[in-house]
């Protein structure tokens, strides 16, 4: 560190991962500082995944009030109001945002508000001020990708539009078959619209296990969401009433709301990478190393501007790394084997390690246990839906290779799993655990026979 630069340390982006280098680093004693030209907090806390959850949280209520009356209760009159849900949104978004600013300020580190462009190898613009830095860390993150449809982009919302709308639609249609079109879909059918989920192949998920695939299609047919798969959009057109989507096979749906939740793309849009000799890949994310290091030498990245693994946790464990590499001494990366996911649609899905196809791919042989059965809830919440579970281990070694889950409390069940898949627990280190009586997650210790 060395006073020649204005700073030890730029990051441009006050998201998870940017703010989790900034602070560590000046924890560290360096000099950093953040720039940030919208809300810090970024995609997760201020548009993604914590609004999001809180949305989950609301709609769920409504599947919980269906099923008390299994158990007794008489709920007369139950209503719900929209923009109450909104404003208490809101207002815990507002609170954490204030948090992520005192993080930064009680760490030591500077906040510099306004878009930041890189100009060199160690200096940043900022409106009309400029910046030097001996390093500049990139976590801008990423934004919804629209696809070129005509009248898509101009009739469309996207995830960010959908946590802000003043009134909830009556009918809406979720082109998308992805982890935030299934969340969407269930948050608004929770609420009660009709959802329409439009996708282009036969199962919903792509990238996941097929089983699980297979059991969330069957789950959100039964939760009321219109499946309809196999199928592309046309064109969308505004009407008096609402939109009219044509679909590539002629069919003519009539939402009042089109959302389209078709992926997310780096956010390097006035970044200035090409002048700065940053490297980028076909899908315009920052290429870098396993050191998140840039073509530049003095300039790093992480977080879903990369396009590594998009997922908070991980842009968090990227800058930390970053951090403690750089100005704590302890040189670090991390390892992107069996880290955890899980999907917040109603059911939730966890999962970690590989997917049949995967496991037979990387292993050859292999053993699969599974289990559906209906959760004890559900026998007198008269509710069809039934949970699964899937293990998958290497026939040879008998480790576990794979964890899969579709039911309530998938995610919190899976980070327990996701330990003792990465310290390589075999089937036998399963079978010797005493379950938890009676509870969902003891099934994953009580499988005996694979599948023939």
């Amino acid at each position: 560190m060395t006073s020649q630069f204005d700073f030890d340390l730029i990051v441009i982006g006050a998201g998870s991962g940017g703010v989790r280098a900034g602070r560590i680093a000046a924890g560290y004693g360096a000099r950093v500082a953040v720039i940030e030209g919208d809300r810090p907090g970024g995609t997760c806390v201020i548009r993604g995944c914590v609004p999001k959850k809180l949305l989950v949280y609301g709609a769920s209520f409504a599947g919980e009030a269906e099923d008390a009356a299994g158990f007794g209760w008489q709920l007369d009159g139950l209503r719900h109001s929209w923009a109450q849900l909104i404003a208490a949104k809101d207002k815990e978004i507002d609170r954490l945002e204030g948090i992520y600013r005192n993080l930064l300020k009680n760490a030591g580190a500077t906040l510099i508000e306004g878009w930041g462009k890189i100009t060199g190898p160690h200096s940043v613009l900022v409106g009309t001020d400029s910046y030097t830095a001996e390093r500049i860390l990139i976590a801008t993150g990423g934004h919804p990708a629209m696809p070129a449809i005509p009248g898509l982009a101009e009739n469309a919302i996207t995830s960010n539009e959908a946590l802000d709308l003043k009134q909830r639609p009556n009918h809406i249609l979720v082109y998308g078959s992805g982890y935030i079109a299934l969340e969407f879909a269930g948050i608004f059918a929770g609420f009660g619209s009709q959802v329409d989920l439009v996708y282009r192949a036969d199962l919903p998920l792509r990238g996941f296990d097929d089983d699980v695939r297979r059991h969330i299609a069957e789950a959100l047919t039964d939760r009321g969401i219109n499946l309809v798969s196999g199928r592309t959009i046309s064109e969308v057109k505004q009407t008096d009433t609402g939109y009219e989507v044509v679909l590539d096979n002629g069919r003519v749906l009539t939402p009042d709301k089109v959302m389209a939740a078709t992926g997310r793309s780096p956010n390097i849009e006035g970044l200035g990478l090409q002048e700065a000799g940053i490297k980028t890949n076909e899908r315009g994310a920052v290429m870098v190393d396993e050191w998140s290091q840039t073509s530049t030498a003095s300039i790093y990245a992480v977080g879903d501007v990369t396009d590594r693994i998009n997922l908070t946790p991980v842009a968090i464990a990227e800058g930390h790394a970053f951090a403690d590499t750089h100005f704590g001494g302890i040189a670090r990366h991390i390892g992107y084997d069996n880290v955890p996911s899980a999907v917040f649609s109603q059911p939730n899905i966890a999962s970690v390690g590989l997917t049949e196809p995967q496991a037979i791919s990387e292993y050859g042989k292999i053993d699969v246990f599974e289990s559906r059965f209906r959760a004890m809830k559900n026998t007198l919440s008269g509710r069809p839906e039934k949970t699964y579970m899937k293990l998958i281990v290497a026939k040879d070694s008998q480790k576990v290779i794979g964890v899969h889950m579709v039911g309530p409390d998938a995610a919190e069940i899976m980070q327990g799993m996701a330990i003792a898949v990465k310290m390589g627990a075999k089937k036998s280190d399963f079978d010797a655990v005493i379950g938890i009586h009676p509870s969902a997650a003891e099934e994953f210790v009580t499988m005996r026979t694979p599948r023939p």
